[in-house]
């Protein structure tokens, strides 16, 4: 169970780590017009929040992957957070509607190959590499600033548009350069909803009102990046009928097969 001292231990890092960012905003507007922007400069990490409405220890969690989704914290990164909400909850009183079996699986194979022996939530998961919970609040800051350190491939989304004939289908390209693992890859596109906000009824959360950020709808493997090779491939999205444009953003990543270690990523709001 997560206690309310490590929630403060852990918003406590995310505002010191915003001190450097709040000093670089007082640079002159000649400055900033000349310098690369945060996207360009920064190595990509993806941040993945396994998470529950039914769970009682998750909103901390969730408050915290919106303020590193919002901050950007760790200088020098590009912070890409996901939240994939689990279905071993729904059966607790409340079915959380953002649920999906799918995000239950893909954690159950992260358990796996990070050696931890059952899931749980709230869990971050960091480049596919490293696991944090909340209980270990310097754990997850150390997981944060070492991702900065691995090397990344470049992955793009570009030419992102409506179908002319169906407002409900998109339309995008994926790039990844060369692979230079000794393993194969996988390339995944998800979508997430920027900004989702629930009235719990039931379960441990009853009566109280949750806001997420980045909730995942889909996650799709749409490719292989064999070692050695590049990637580039059409895909089409299909939307759901609550989803538009202005909501979403697209999360395209390419992760090691069998669920291991993140090459690269880009994040698109179109």
């Amino acid at each position: 169970m997560f206690h309310a001292g490590s929630l403060r231990s852990v918003l406590a890092f995310v505002v010191l780590s915003l001190l450097p960012l709040a000093h670089a905003q007082t640079t002159s507007p000649e400055a900033k017009a000349t310098a690369p922007s945060a996207a360009q400069a920064s190595v990509p990490v993806l941040v993945e929040l396994f998470t529950s409405e039914g769970c009682s220890s998750c909103p901390p969690a969730d408050v915290l992957l919106q303020r590193l989704d919002d901050n950007q914290p760790v200088p020098g990164t590009q912070l890409i957070v996901l939240s994939e909400h689990v279905t071993y909850w729904d059966q607790e009183g409340w079915k959380d509607p953002n649920s999906s079996a799918v995000f239950t699986y893909r954690q159950s194979a992260y358990e796996s190959s990070l050696g931890v022996k059952e899931p749980y939530t709230p869990q971050f998961v960091i480049d596919g590499t490293q696991s944090a919970s909340l209980d270990k609040p310097k754990d997850l800051e150390d997981a944060l600033k070492k991702a900065k350190d691995n090397a990344k491939i470049a992955v793009r989304i570009s030419n992102v548009t409506v179908d002319p004939s169906n407002s409900a289908v998109l339309h995008a390209h994926i790039e990844a350069d060369a692979n230079p693992d000794k393993h194969n890859a996988d390339i995944y596109m998800a979508v997430a909803l920027n900004h989702v906000e629930s009235q719990v009824l039931r379960g441990e959360n009853g009566g109280r009102h949750l806001i997420h950020v980045a909730v995942v709808q889909q996650l799709d493997k749409v490719g292989k990046l064999p070692k050695g090779k590049s990637f580039a491939q059409d895909v089409q999205i299909k939307l759901k009928p609550s989803e538009d444009l202005k909501s979403i953003r697209l999360v395209a990543f390419a992760q090691q097969s069998s669920q291991g270690k993140l090459l690269g990523a880009s994040m698109e709001k179109p």
